[in-house]
């Protein structure tokens, strides 16, 4: 998500409750942040690295991440080459497939160009091993795509003019790239308005779907241009099922620049292709509800339940349709005027485990009728509730304050005592297992916002026990020394 606040990475709950920020994680810029599995185990990865808005490219390399939020492995392109944003996708636990920003001089005469203007980009995409990091396949559009499919010819006064290498014509734009069970793989090129067949042996293109070659016959409503996110869906002998994001837009992430629009809206498509007769039929689309348009990004994720979930890039917004493409679920990612310049590359579902490393965040803020605690764990899934305890040293290393359930991702528990000075929390999951325990918060003056008017119990969601200093005046008289009261 890029927006003006705190752009990042986000983990949410189906009720849209953050579970994890980002923020801060990463370094310079990242992007194509989802889960998968490696090794037998749930991951997150993100591309990290140097970011350009008004190309819409970046170079840098892929850092995955474990349940805990920590560093497992950083993935980098082969041949000395540098991973661009657009493309980290699993394969089998095994190997990850990557797509790369690569700008060459070329003689562009032949395609109307000034002789000033010779810096065209070779869209790479690499299938690597991800625990070895090693090359096993490289493919390079002008090896075997002429500059002539490209639906955006060079020109002067546009960005990718071809002067220089960060001003390269990019001339056809891989986003996306799949492989199926037989070793082949598909790309999309969006600035060919063509998604392709690539043989895995040698390079050579099985087929093209739409742009200025198309080897099949298009059916209604099958058209489309500037896609992102082309997967193999199912393959049947002579019949595939292929699922893309159709943009119908072109336009910067920076919104700087020219826009062609080539329908009313975007939409996510499931297309079915007979390579008998070369017939390419609809089999479902799925519309925005509010008529979006996105002229940069985008993702379609088809569900187990057959149900997709449409990211709508540029646009800020994600919907979750039915199989039948009717819409059960529509959010933006932002509201009023900061919602203007949110977007979102992809956005996926998935279940999650989060097990953060790092110890849950307290702050206590207290006033003269009490206390409220505020507390929250960066990335938990599984703390079920949060007990409360004051600590000091006249009664013993804790005293138990007082319990309250995780609703959110920040739980408030009201303490209705005078003179606490310092409490923790414990992070409590459903079985009643205690997974981490907080630091130490020192009580702070509750400062209130100007002109706040509200009651002081307004966050009560805990216990009403004694006052603290009875509770020492009676230990120190019955017991002599504080005992702990154990938790419940």
């Amino acid at each position: 998500m890029h927006g003006p606040r705190q752009a990042a990475q986000y983990i949410f709950r189906d009720n849209g409750d953050l579970v994890w920020s980002g923020y801060g994680y990463y370094s310079i810029r990242s992007t194509n942040f989802h889960a998968t599995r490696w090794k037998g185990h749930d991951v997150l990865f993100s591309f990290e690295g140097d970011h350009n808005p008004a190309y819409g490219h970046g170079h840098g390399h892929t850092t995955i991440m474990d349940q805990h939020y920590e560093t497992i492995r950083e993935l980098r392109a082969g041949n000395h080459k540098l991973t661009d944003k657009h493309e980290f996708h699993v394969i089998d636990e095994k190997t990850a497939l990557i797509q790369i920003y690569q700008p060459v001089p070329r003689d562009l005469s032949a395609y109307s160009a000034k002789k000033e203007q010779q810096r065209i980009v070779d869209a790479v995409f690499q299938e690597l091993g991800i625990e070895s990091g090693k090359l096993l396949f490289e493919w390079s559009s002008l090896a075997h795509v002429s500059p002539n499919e490209s639906v955006l010819p060079i020109t002067e006064d546009q960005a990718e003019s071809g002067y220089n290498s960060s001003d390269a014509w990019d001339y056809f734009h891989i986003n996306s790239v799949d492989k199926d069970g037989e070793g082949n793989y598909l790309i999309s090129a969006r600035d060919a308005c063509a998604v392709h067949k690539i043989n895995g042996t040698d390079g050579e293109i099985l087929w093209r779907l739409g742009g200025k070659r198309s080897d099949f016959e298009l059916g209604s409503g099958v058209e489309f241009c500037f896609q992102h996110h082309a997967r193999f869906t199912s393959r049947d002998r002579e019949e595939e099922v292929i699922s893309l994001y159709d943009n119908s837009a072109h336009g910067s992430e920076s919104g700087s620049g020219k826009e062609i629009h080539t329908a009313p809206t975007s939409s996510g498509k499931i297309v079915h292709l007979n390579t008998r007769t070369w017939k390419a039929t609809l089999v479902q689309a799925f519309y925005p509800p509010d008529g979006l348009l996105s002229r940069s990004q985008g993702s379609m994720q088809l569900l187990p339940n057959d149900n997709a979930v449409v990211n709508w890039g540029s646009e800020g917004a994600l919907t979750e349709s039915g199989a039948d493409g009717t819409p059960i679920f529509h959010a933006y990612m932002d509201s009023g005027f900061l919602g203007e310049g949110v977007q979102n590359y992809r956005a996926f579902r998935y279940n999650w485990t989060g097990l953060p490393s790092e110890e849950p965040a307290i702050v206590c803020l207290g006033d003269k009728h009490g206390s409220t605690v505020y507390v929250s764990w960066n990335g938990d899934t599984e703390t079920d509730v949060w007990r409360f305890y004051a600590v000091d040293e006249k009664i013993g290393p804790r005293w138990f304050l007082g319990a309250s359930k995780r609703t959110a991702f920040e739980t408030a528990h009201r303490v209705k005592v005078e003179h606490i000075e310092r409490i923790l929390a414990e992070a409590v999951d459903a079985q009643g297992k205690v997974l981490r325990t907080s630091g130490i918060a020192s009580v702070e003056e509750d400062i209130k916002p100007a002109g706040h008017v509200g009651s002081v119990d307004a966050a009560d969601e805990g216990s009403d026990i004694s006052l603290l200093n009875k509770m020492r005046q009676y230990m120190t008289m019955n017991m002599g020394q504080p005992r702990i009261e154990r938790s419940p």
